[in-house]
């Protein structure tokens, strides 16, 4: 595991893992745009990529024939770098957009509050330019697709734009976050044949209830501030009895998996 960096290390956010590229390689004037797309935290980007692999594994290796060629049953590896570069791109849209949104909050959160915004490192109109410029880039790479593809994930962005504000009304955001960041399940498939079917609709339920459980977890870092001001979350909801609930998120994903 990487070491964290001090809340004092000048020009990072307080939990900025030392040593990643981005601060060996990008000029400095880029870090604050390069946070608020978190390229220094890959795991989100990977984490909303997954399904997406999966999903387009699936669909590769469906109703297979006995005369079919091994290489046949494998995913486009040219689908594959088309999700990766918009996982990239819309994770980091994503992230911009959360922050535009969340930065009173932000302010007041310990881990939080050394972000671009909320530091002062960004203007919000400079985050908006960088939030369109990402989102060209998802477009660009969801225009490669068919036309039932795109309107699907079209579609995603109703999830992603009221996914922030959920924490502020329900005690369930993780599981809009869920929605969300499950629906290259739905992707994948509908890539391959143009429209959606029920082993797709199953990736998609299962990898909702391990975005759930994962996210749960990270959750239990801030509620402690949470609770201060007013931000609600499945952590705070479950809290000592989380484990239970985590075993049955996972349990259940596995159930849908199989």
């Amino acid at each position: 595991m990487e070491p964290i960096q001090s809340k004092a290390a000048q020009g990072r956010v307080a939990d900025a893992p030392s040593g990643h590229w981005v601060y060996r390689i990008l000029p400095r004037l880029t870090w604050p745009y390069a946070q608020l797309a978190r390229w220094d935290r890959p795991i989100g980007w990977q984490l909303l990529l997954w399904p997406c692999w999966w999903s387009a594994a699936l669909a590769a290796s469906a109703y297979p024939r006995p005369t079919d060629p091994l290489l046949s049953l494998l995913p486009a590896p040219w689908y594959l770098v088309l999700f990766l570069i918009g996982a990239v791109a819309m994770r980091g849209a994503g992230c911009t957009y959360n922050d535009l949104v969340d930065q009173d909050i932000d302010n007041q959160v310990e881990r939080t509050r050394s972000r671009p915004l909320p530091a002062g490192k960004v203007t919000r109109r400079q985050a908006w330019a960088f939030l369109v410029i990402q989102a060209l880039i998802g477009l660009a790479v969801l225009l490669q697709f068919n036309s039932f593809a795109v309107l699907l994930g079209i579609g995603s962005l109703a999830v992603v734009a009221i996914y922030p504000f959920m924490k502020r009304f329900t005690n369930w955001p993780q599981l809009v976050l869920g929605l969300a960041f499950s629906w290259g399940a739905l992707m994948g498939w509908a890539v391959e044949f143009g429209n959606l079917d029920g082993p797709a609709v199953m990736l998609y339920i299962g990898s909702i209830l391990w975005v759930i459980g994962y996210d749960t977890i990270y959750a239990h870092q801030d509620k402690e501030d949470d609770a201060i001001v007013g931000v609600r979350s499945t952590a705070r909801l479950f809290g000592d009895n989380t484990k239970t609930w985590l075993v049955g998120f996972y349990g259940g994903a596995l159930v849908c998996f199989a």
